[in-house]
């Protein structure tokens, strides 16, 4: 039998032995190196916090002491737009860390400003990219942020900021007023696919920079000009962005990009580069923040979960932090023990959480409408019980409307008020106008001898619009009125509107404390894609808008609005339906909430610091 086992075998295994152990070694000695490498990362990292904290500390005139770390004196003047955020800060259990988690219930299709009027990018911008000012939440009062002050001119056609020093965006680089200027230049270039955002800037005629000033200079006064120009325009860093402007080819790979987000706001994408559709939207801590406070959480995130159902059940198992409730939902949650012994239920008034409305087309196809008599629409407004609508489909959690102007804000006229259900006063309106039924059959007809039937278009996969719908078609054809309702798709409802393809539509605009009316009610966007679509012409109304937003004394103005509201109560171009109330719930671990004016104080809006924390013994990503 032959040797299998000689000699060169056991030289081979030997030599073999000592590859695997050299290979081991090596390992070990890369992971040790990969060790060593994130820790150093984490070294720079803690050392960037450290300098920005000390940075900070000397501006508040802290002393730099460990021990003295979280007292802080009054906020200087210049800064006021950290005040609450300093106050939660100042809190005993106050500390920082943990992640703050919610959802969008849609995947955003891109990050890079001014491509998309997505709200929810918007959401993640306004903790990204900064503004010139903020708002207090509470009183409304425009305050400093990166403009330490501003002036504007007498006659309203020049506005100029001062930048404060010290302001870095992410990367390091200091923000400047060239910076601003360039973010104006920016999205106004017409290779950038920003048509929206330009048309919102197109009053500004020109802006330049003297040192750390930036002037704005406006074809016309407008009331409006210093929100758009100091809380809209998101401050772009030019060494970042400038390069896509240099062709027509970087500006269309600027326009097909997903993830080109860079700013200096209090936290940051980990890459500004890399983001794209399907991915986590992750922000993490941004380290070099300018702020008169750090923020609070390392990471602020966003799932995308587009069930209600789905959503729910994360919120239940604790996987998100806040959640949006339907109105059932709500009144059974705040019945659920094990629900509220993690979270607190919170209801209010979004200031721009705007109005539901059926809008009454009045020119169809080249003619006049049965809805272009006043006296049909009011009727349909009296015919249309507001009080059951509340009530029924939204338990108790809306309020009526009697026009478009906030409830919250100086603009709507409290001495209007809401028409209520008078089946009656209707049948009276309808009969003065020739609408009456002739053949005694229960069905009215029009003048012309037609029974009185139309279509309300509406967006389809609402279930609290097709519940609207069914009552509203039970109410009108007691009134011998034939409504149909008619559920479409988007896209459908869309080139409805802009062909003006309608009888009645339902749909809901946003809101704001003051509003501009131009959008909606001017007659001059009756045009084919105006927002106008209903064909409403009143050029009563048409002189007070355009009064309205040239007068700078908010006095003055508000009059003038007061007015405007009066002529929209009585011609019914809308029946204005309800306002809402947001209803949501906040995990318990999260200290600060609470609910202002503005919402809830949840940050974000007007670049408003957050206010939000969690104590470190409940603090669940990050110990």
């Amino acid at each position: 039998m032959n040797q299998r086992f000689g000699k060169r075998d056991i030289i081979l295994y030997a030599f073999m032995a000592v590859i695997l152990v050299s290979i081991w070694l090596a390992m070990f000695q890369i992971d040790r190196q990969w060790a060593f490498i994130a820790q150093t990362q984490d070294r720079i990292a803690e050392q960037t916090r450290d300098i920005a904290d000390l940075r900070r500390q000397l501006r508040q005139g802290i002393a730099v002491n460990p021990a003295h770390a979280s007292q802080s004196g009054q906020v200087p003047d210049t800064w006021r737009g950290f005040a609450r955020a300093q106050a939660s800060q100042n809190q005993p259990d106050y500390a920082e860390g943990d992640w703050l988690i919610m959802t969008f219930a849609s995947q955003v299709p891109t990050l890079s400003p001014y491509l998309s009027g997505d709200r929810y990018a918007s959401q993640v911008a306004e903790r990204i990219t900064d503004t010139l000012a903020t708002r207090d939440p509470v009183t409304l009062e425009w305050l400093p942020y990166v403009a330490q002050a501003w002036e504007i001119s007498e006659d309203g056609l020049q506005i100029r900021f001062t930048i404060r020093e010290g302001v870095v965006f992410s990367d390091g680089e200091p923000l400047t007023a060239e910076d601003v200027a360039f973010s104006y230049r920016f999205v106004m270039d017409q290779k950038i696919a920003a048509p929206r955002s330009r048309a919102y800037f197109s009053r500004i005629r020109d802006v330049s920079v003297d040192g750390r000033d930036v002037t704005f200079y406006l074809h016309e006064p407008y009331f409006l000009s210093f929100e758009i120009i100091a809380s809209t325009l998101q401050i772009l860093p030019k060494h970042f962005y400038e390069p896509y402007l240099e062709s027509v080819a970087k500006a269309e790979e600027y326009n097909t990009s997903t993830g080109l987000l860079m700013g200096s706001g209090p936290y940051r994408l980990e890459s500004p580069t890399d983001w794209k559709p399907g991915d986590l939207i992750e922000l993490v801590r941004n380290e070099r923040y300018w702020g008169w406070v750090t923020p609070p959480f390392e990471r602020v995130i966003w799932k995308t979960i587009p069930s209600d159902a789905a959503q729910l059940t994360e919120f239940k198992n604790g996987g998100i932090d806040l959640y949006g409730a339907l109105p059932l939902e709500y009144r059974d949650l705040i019945k659920d023990e094990r629900v509220m012994a993690r979270a607190e239920g919170y209801q209010y008034y979004n200031p721009r959480g705007g109005y539901t409305y059926i809008a009454w087309n009045q020119h169809r196809d080249g003619a006049a409408t049965v809805f272009a008599d006043p006296r049909v629409r009011q009727a349909m407004t009296y015919l249309t019980d507001r009080e059951r609508l509340v009530e029924e489909i939204f338990i108790g959690y809306a309020q009526t409307a009697n026009g478009p102007f906030n409830p919250l804000g100086r603009q709507h006229n409290t001495a209007i008020e809401t028409r209520p259900f008078d089946p009656g006063k209707a049948k009276a309106l309808l009969a003065e106008a020739g609408f009456v039924d002739s053949d005694g059959d229960g069905v009215i007809e029009t003048p012309d001898g037609k029974p009185f039937r139309f279509q309300i278009t509406y967006p389809s996969g609402s279930d609290n619009y097709k519940r609207i719908m069914l009552l509203l078609k039970d109410l009108y054809v007691r009134a011998g009125i034939l409504m149909e309702p008619n559920p479409v798709d988007w896209p459908v409802l869309i080139d409805a509107l802009n062909n003006k393809d309608f009888d009645a539509i339902s749909l809901a605009w946003t809101s704001d404390f003051e509003i501009d009316l131009y959008q909606f009610f001017h007659s001059s966007q009756t045009e084919p894609g105006g927002d106008n679509f209903a064909s409403y012409i009143n050029p009563a109304l048409d002189a007070l808008i355009e009064q309205a937003r040239a007068e700078l004394d908010e006095d003055k103005r508000i009059a003038l609005w007061h007015r405007a509201h009066e002529i929209l109560w009585e011609d019914q171009p809308y029946t204005f339906l309800m306002r809402n109330k947001t209803l949501a719930f906040v995990d318990r671990r999260m200290r600060g909430v609470e609910t202002v004016p503005a919402g809830l104080n949840t940050g974000g809006l007007w670049r408003v610091p957050i206010e939000w924390y969690v104590p470190t013994a409940e603090q669940k990503y990050s110990r």
